[in-house]
């Protein structure tokens, strides 16, 4: 096939949507699919161009067998409401003379990765007027998180974006998203059961594997003066608006009296001044930056418990991309989230699942899970099955390819 991927994030990020756009479009190519990609020079989560990269210029590489063209892209400050939109948009109107570019390469389908929504009715209009197969991924219901999370108000302006939403997603050939209360989100936003398609993130279940805690004299631990015989929770990922990230530093000052308990954070974006910021006082915590791709699996291994906040509000909206990493490292993982979502659904018997928002309840479960080893390894081996058997790379992106393939036929 001829697959052209519009997504605005893309590797080199390593976190995130670009990561999963990066390694599904290698994955394709060495399957020997001809894959183009329109992307954004690569800013996330830092929020800040990559060194390397231009935020006003046209780019045209080669990465790893697939083309890949650069559009200029205005990357705000500070991401808030209005200018996350003005973002977005910019990508939008810079990208839309390379997508026509494609023109007479002709693919067979154009797959456009949502966010964002506004690159859909160019590359709808691009779709029918070629006679291709245009196909929708959902990464995150960007409407509904704008509105739940509070960046965009107004009665009048939800009304049209979801019923243009709407409009939108009904007119895809394929409309996928990553997890089952998403595509049951889809079904009710009008698309019909015979056009959707469940395509969850994954993990490379070889590369992320359980480790022993001190995997080299040198590693993590020894560098941040965390003692061997600590219990170390970890967070590692993006530190934006849609994690509640402000509970782990208050679930880190509950616990701070206990000295065998120790937090770090690794990761980088919005929230990670005003985190840093509120445990200044609290020994029990260290900083990360966002690590290198072949540290993952040490860094990931270093835990004894994994943390996953995630704001009520932002519920099965988005499937946290983390968490697959989290199950495969074989460590005992506590969530926030309602009894019922697809994020407690997933977590239950292979973690531990308190309310949103209460910091002594996930203070509460991580001190039970320090104090039982027994339990942790218990959790973090079903955790590691979990990943094995349901979110294995190979095997998602093999039904991936196969449903392409049927939608180009079709």
């Amino acid at each position: 096939m001829k697959i052209l991927l519009y997504s605005m994030n893309f590797a080199p990020e390593l976190t995130g949507i670009g990561k999963y756009s990066g390694e599904m479009a290698r994955w394709l190519h060495a399957r020997g699919h001809e894959v183009r990609v329109i992307a954004a020079p690569p800013f996330f989560p830092q929020w800040s161009v990559y060194r390397g990269y231009s935020a006003w210029t046209y780019r045209k590489s080669d990465w790893d067998g697939v083309t890949v063209w650069r559009t200029p892209l205005w990357v705000p400050a500070r991401p808030r409401a209005l200018a996350r939109l003005g973002h977005l948009f910019s990508f939008m109107l810079s990208s839309l003379p390379v997508l026509l570019a494609q023109w007479r390469w002709k693919p067979d389908v154009v797959f456009v990765v949502e966010p964002p929504l506004f690159c859909a009715p160019s590359a709808l209009l691009f779709a029918r007027l070629r006679g291709i197969k245009s196909w929708l991924h959902i990464q995150d219901y960007e409407v509904d998180a704008a509105f739940g999370l509070g960046h965009v108000r107004g009665e009048r302006a939800q009304r049209f974006a979801r019923s243009a939403e709407r409009w939108l997603m009904s007119r895809f050939d394929r409309v996928s998203t990553i997890s089952a209360a998403m595509i049951e989100k889809a079904r009710g936003k009008g698309v019909d059961e015979s056009r959707v398609v469940l395509f969850p993130n994954w993990v490379d279940v070889k590369a992320i594997h359980p480790l022993p805690r001190t995997v080299a004299p040198y590693g993590y631990r020894p560098a941040l003066g965390i003692p061997d015989d600590a219990v170390v929770v970890l967070y590692a990922g993006s530190l934006g608006t849609k994690q509640g990230i402000e509970l782990l530093a208050e679930a880190a000052r509950l616990l701070v009296c206990s000295g065998s308990i120790h937090f770090v954070f690794a990761g980088s974006g919005p929230s990670r001044e005003s985190l840093h910021a509120a445990c200044a006082s609290l020994a029990n915590v260290h900083f990360l930056e966002l690590q290198p791709a072949e540290r993952l699996n040490e860094l990931l291994s270093m835990a004894d418990i994994h943390v996953l906040p995630q704001r009520a509000d932002a519920a099965d909206l988005v499937m946290p991309s983390k968490l697959g990493g989290m199950l495969a490292s074989g460590r005992a993982v506590v969530v926030t989230a309602h009894a019922g979502t697809e994020l407690s659904n997933v977590v239950k018997g292979r973690g531990m699942v308190v309310e949103p928002g209460d910091a002594a309840a996930l203070a509460d479960a991580i001190e039970q899970l320090a104090m039982s080893p027994e339990l942790r390894e218990q959790m973090g081996a079903a955790g590691r099955r979990f990943a094995e058997s349901a979110l294995d790379e190979d095997a998602i992106l093999q039904r991936l390819e196969q449903e392409l393939l049927r939608c180009v036929a079709g």
